[in-house]
């Protein structure tokens, strides 16, 4: 696979800012945390044992999560596009193939599935999603192309998913006996006479 120029010139632009060594720390640190969809998924795990009501939704959305990575893995086996070369990165990684970023494949899947079950996710995970697609040009080992790719396909494969992680905890979408109502919805009034309704 072709790589233009633009994604060439924007690589040696953010892998120069990884010379200053407190940025080349950050985005190590940001990448070694997004391995495998580490931080996306304990995030999900952490999110399911203290927001109770929401707990099923979010390990759904971890499992979307999840197999949103195991896509961009199977993408990769397949294009076997090699990992930029020009400079020495400032990471290892776990593969060769560089065609799409799983680190963008997985961020992007869990802005999608976590922004949905709640406010405080929408607002926190995009824009550590954006760290996390960021930090793998700066520490050299993806083209911009590579995470652009990766961000589109974890959308897309959360958003398939996405009617799975925001379904009802019971089946048919209905309440469980004993709370017809949803809370803070007051109950109908009872009917005070014989008479049939």
């Amino acid at each position: 696979m072709r790589y233009s120029d633009a994604d060439h010139r924007l690589l040696s632009a953010l892998r120069d800012c990884g010379a200053q060594p407190r940025v080349a720390a950050v985005a190590r640190a940001i990448s070694l945390a997004g391995e495998h969809g580490a931080v996306w998924l304990a995030g999900g795990v952490l999110a399911a044992a203290v927001d109770r009501e929401r707990r099923g939704g979010w390990l759904r959305g971890a499992v979307v999560v999840a197999g949103a990575h195991l896509v961009s893995m199977g993408v990769k086996r397949v294009v076997r596009r090699p990992r930029p070369t020009a400079r020495e990165p400032l990471v290892r990684t776990a593969g060769w193939h560089s065609f799409p970023s799983s680190h963008a494949t997985s961020a992007a899947a869990a802005t999608v599935a976590y922004g949905a079950l709640r406010p405080a996710g929408a607002r926190l995970v995009p824009p550590l999603a954006a760290a996390m697609c960021v930090s793998r040009l700066v520490v050299g080992v993806h083209y911009p192309s590579d995470v652009l790719a990766g961000a589109l396909l974890g959308a897309a494969t959360a958003r398939l998913g996405a009617g799975w992680v925001g379904s009802p905890p019971f089946p048919g979408g209905s309440q469980p006996v004993g709370n017809p109502q949803p809370p803070g919805h007051p109950h109908p009034p009872l009917l005070t006479t014989g008479a049939p309704a």
